[in-house]
């Protein structure tokens, strides 16, 4: 995941009038000439990449998130008026319209991607949808059907297979949203929500669901990682663990490390199949 200019500090690219617009937000109006010209302004830096809602600090690989950026897109949702778009045979109606920026991407038909997220040349995305404040980075595959979130930030290199939901995080502005770092794998169905975060080459098995509440367990050890958070260079799956309760036993949803990866292995998919398949886990 490309790090941001001004990693590291909370200085944001935006205008601080964003600020001002907020505090009095709820005499706004799309009546508001001025305020939606400031408002419109800021969201077109986020949809051309020149400004994005997070970022990974260099300095300690925390999420630091622009609460201005997020203010931004919240006030457009108030003062941008609903009008009418088309394309080709297909109309829409809506506050937000598609972004008209799309330099250098591979979009097949069906792709939909909303005014205010970016995505980065050489880019793939077939029949899918990106939402606002989302941020997609060079050579980052959205395969069919898969789901992109408000405000998610996904990496370089990046495969989300088929039917893959990143779940929004939008509100409040001061919330991390999901991070997908460079060269992970999210293999089909898999759910990302919440403001959870898949490190650098993790891989996660079809299906598998995490959240920011998520227990991550590795196998080989048994010891429960960070929550919400797989590590880098990993192969993950969704799994249970029992927990007892007063009206019984349940198995209660996790994550399964099932291996620790060289740098770079994520690439070999025959190496990456067989240790799914020593594991009884379909690629």
């Amino acid at each position: 995941m490309t790090d941001h200019p001004a990693a590291g500090t909370a200085v944001s690219d935006l205008p601080a009038d964003i600020d001002e617009l907020w505090e009095r937000r709820g005499d706004l109006t799309p009546t508001d000439a001025v305020a939606r010209d400031i408002v419109q302004a800021a969201v077109d830096m986020i949809d051309v990449g020149q400004a994005r809602v997070a970022w990974i600090s260099p300095e300690s690989r925390e999420i630091i998130v622009d609460e201005r950026a997020k203010r931004a897109i919240l006030l457009a949702f108030k003062l941008m008026p609903m009008a009418e778009s088309q394309v080709g045979d297909f109309r829409y109606n809506d506050r937000v319209p598609l972004t008209t920026r799309l330099d250098g991407v591979r979009a097949l038909p069906g792709s939909i991607v909303r005014w205010g997220a970016y995505v980065a040349p050489g880019a793939v995305l077939m029949p899918s949808f990106v939402n606002i404040g989302a941020y997609v980075d060079s050579g980052t595959m959205v395969d069919t059907w898969a789901t992109v979130g408000s405000c998610a930030q996904i990496g370089k290199n990046v495969h989300l297979a088929g039917g893959v939901g990143i779940g929004g995080v939008l509100e409040p502005p001061n919330a991390v949203p999901v991070v997908v770092e460079d060269d992970a794998f999210i293999m089909s169905r898999c759910m990302v929500v919440e403001g959870a975060r898949v490190r650098t080459g993790a891989v996660l098995g079809a299906g598998t669901i995490l959240s920011k509440s998520t227990h991550v367990i590795d196998v080989q050890t048994g010891e429960e990682l960070p929550r919400g958070e797989v590590p880098a260079w990993s192969v993950c799956v969704g799994g249970t663990r029992t927990r007892k309760f007063d009206g019984g036993e349940f198995g209660l949803p996790c994550v399964l490390v099932l291996r620790r990866l060289d740098e770079g292995a994520r690439h070999d998919k025959a190496a990456l199949n067989d240790v799914l398949r020593d594991h009884g886990v379909s690629s």
